[in-house]
């Protein structure tokens, strides 16, 4: 069956979600951050997008873009495509990095528009990442509270600031009172994962899923077993790849994989 050709919006204006296909990492260091932002500030250039807002989490992207001069979805192919070949090339691996096409909802006026950007921003904050959404250094929040975010130039803001006020330093800070505040947002219907485990967390919920096989013996089963078992750990909720890969003492690339 054909897949529904996705409602444009009316302001141009999309909230849009990226996730790993499985729930898998995405980004594994600074490196992999910036990769994914400076291409999606390449592409802004070169068609035009107005970038209101973003957030890089370890498996999934959230942005909040204004459509430019080709229709949103090529663009975004762009910088998928962009970016999993950089990703295939350092990790050495193939297929899938993403889970389908992106996830996106249209945003019609200013006060859900508001709204997404405070969900956005405080994705972190919700997932136990950090205490304060600008604590989180791969998210636009820093720039609208007069900081700078990487990379520099990509953030469009001062529409979105001028609705709190035409004064800069009042804007600001009615922004960050906005941004801050304690709220149940829920866009797009996406359930944000919570805070990362620490290993010996990961080590307990792995041994629990493992059963009577220890841990050490999961490298050494055949492939089928041992496949079906890390697809499962890759589920475990809060577990990143890499943390799983060291526990297991398997490779991060037969983890993509499996």
């Amino acid at each position: 069956m054909a897949r529904m050709a996705r409602v444009k919006s009316k302001t141009g204006i999309y909230h849009i979600i990226w996730r790993g296909a499985n729930r898998q990492e995405i980004f594994h260091d600074d490196e992999d951050w910036m990769k994914f932002l400076d291409s999606l500030k390449k592409y802004k250039a070169k068609y035009g997008l107005i970038v209101y807002a973003w957030c890089l989490m370890g498996n999934h992207v959230h942005l909040l873009i204004k459509e430019g001069n080709e229709d949103i979805s090529i663009t975004m192919k762009r910088i998928g495509v962009s970016y999993v070949m950089y990703y295939h090339w350092k990790y050495r691996t193939t297929g899938h990095l993403f889970q389908g096409r992106f996830k996106s909802e249209n945003v019609e006026n200013d006060g859900y528009l508001k709204k997404v950007v405070r969900y956005i921003h405080q994705n972190p904050v919700k997932a136990g990442m950090v205490n304060h959404a600008d604590e989180w250094k791969w998210s636009s929040c820093l720039g609208y509270y007069g900081g700078n975010s990487h990379p520099k130039g990509m953030l469009d803001c001062d529409f979105i600031l001028r609705m709190f006020s035409v004064e800069s330093t009042l804007a600001i800070d009615s922004f960050k009172e906005f941004n801050e505040m304690k709220n149940d947002d829920k866009c797009l219907s996406y359930r944000v994962n919570r805070r990362r485990l620490s290993d010996e967390e990961a080590r307990h919920e792995i041994k629990k899923l493992l059963g009577s096989i220890e841990i050490a013996q999961v490298k050494s089963l055949p492939k089928i077993k041992r496949d079906e078992l890390l697809r499962k750990v890759k589920e475990i909720d809060g577990l990143t790849l890499r943390q799983a890969a060291r526990i297991l003492g398997v490779s991060l690339s037969l983890l993509f994989k499996a």
